[in-house]
Parts: structure tokens; C-alpha cells; sequence
């Protein structure tokens, strides 16, 4: 697999782990005291953590907050805007 392939497949899965991990915080506003939720959104919250970590070492930086290698690493990734950023998108027009 070369490098952009593994990039897009880790965009996707913190994309997935994400999307689940928010829908369980905002279950968990109503559901405070279930256990297994809770148990499953604080595995996610640790392996999203891990999968962006895993992400910038790798590529640069995913989020506002992280740190950047030298010489500074944001102008290397595509804008929000760009096909790039949006995997969808961008597989739609190749």
C-alpha cells in the first residue's frame, strides 16, 4: 500500500471512530448511567486518540492544537475546501 492510500485509510478511520464517538457522547447526555456505553465511548476516545496520533506522526497535523514538526507542517495538508480533504468528493472526480 503506498503512502497516500494509508493516509486516506486512516482519514477514514477517524472519520468512522469519531462519527461513533460523538453520536455516544450525545446518547450519553440522556443516558448518564450506562455502563457499557460509557465503556464503549471511553475505548473509542482512546483509540481515536491513538489513530490521530498515529496520523501526525506520519503526515502532520490533523487539528488545531497539535503540535507541528519543523518547519511548520499546516501548509503541507490540502485546505477543508479542496477535493483532497474530502475523500468522497475526491473519489468522485478521479
Amino acid at each position: 500500500m503506498n503512502k497516500e492510500m494509508s493516509k486516506k485509510e486512516l482519514l477514514r478511520q477517524i472519520t468512522a471512530v469519531n462519527f461513533v464517538l460523538v453520536d455516544l457522547h450525545l446518547y450519553l447526555n440522556t443516558h448518564p448511567n450506562d455502563r457499557e456505553a460509557l465503556a464503549k465511548h471511553n475505548s473509542l476516545a482512546m483509540q481515536s486518540r491513538m489513530l490521530r496520533e498515529n496520523y501526525e506522526r506520519c503526515f502532520g497535523p490533523l487539528s488545531y492544537g497539535s503540535c507541528s514538526a519543523y518547519p511548520w507542517q499546516w501548509i503541507n495538508e490540502p485546505w477543508p475546501w479542496e477535493c483532497e480533504a474530502n475523500f468522497k468528493l475526491y473519489e468522485e472526480e478521479m
